[in-house]
Order: structure tokens, then sequence, then C-alpha cells
């Protein structure tokens, strides 16, 4: 079974809650596939931190909308300020305004959050 998720660019903006669904969003992909926090979540914090290259993203249109997603994810970005990331778990054949928020963090601490730790002590 796919995972599905939609990846979404958002501005930061002065009164905008990263916990809530932007009125504007700039890009949007679509992965068919490990769209969990623990995949492509971490995938996308590495990418931030370290320009790790990320695969199997496809475009789609701002307009684009789908019965079948899991997870919803917004980069938020801005000139001069520090990424944030969103994540919303996805009511299965739901609106974006049905979602709940499971994350809101810098890119660091969603790996802290979502990777699996596997040194000796744990």
């Amino acid at each position: 079974m796919s995972t599905r998720a939609q990846i979404r660019f958002a501005t930061r903006e002065t009164g905008i809650s990263f916990n809530e669904h932007p009125d504007a969003i700039h890009a949007q992909f679509y992965k068919h596939s490990d769209g969990y926090p623990e995949g492509l979540g971490l995938d996308i914090a590495e990418s931030l931190l370290d320009s790790t290259k990320i695969t199997n993203w496809e475009i789609e249109s701002l307009d684009t909308n789908h019965c079948d997603l899991e997870f919803i994810y917004y980069i938020w970005q801005a000139p001069l300020k520090t990424t944030w990331i969103s994540i919303f778990s996805v009511v299965p054949f739901g609106r974006d305004e049905d979602s709940e928020c499971v994350f809101v963090g810098e890119p660091q601490k969603l790996i802290d959050k979502y990777k699996i730790n596997t040194n000796d002590d744990g």
C-alpha cells in the first residue's frame, strides 16, 4: 500500500500560523509512496540541512486535489528567515480543513522526532 503525500511551498509571513493551511502556496509536488514522516519527512528535513537530493516527486498544478492523500507537508520559507515544516495527517476522503497538524518545527526538530535511533543505546 502506498502512502501518498503532497508537498506544498508557502511563504513565511507575520500572522500566519504554521499549524494551519495557508491561503496561498507557490509550488506543489506529489509523492506516490513513502509519504509518512519517517520517510518523506526525514528526506525533506535532511535535504534542507545538507542538500541531499530527493527523488520521485511529481510537479503538480496548484489546483490539483487528491482524495487519497495521507499527508500534506508545507515548507515555509522567506528570505533571511529559518525554514519551517508543517505536517498534516489527512482524514480519508476529507478536505484540507479536516486534517490534523501532527508536526510543526525546523528541519532538525523533525529529524530528532522521527529518525530511528540506531546506536548501541537505542
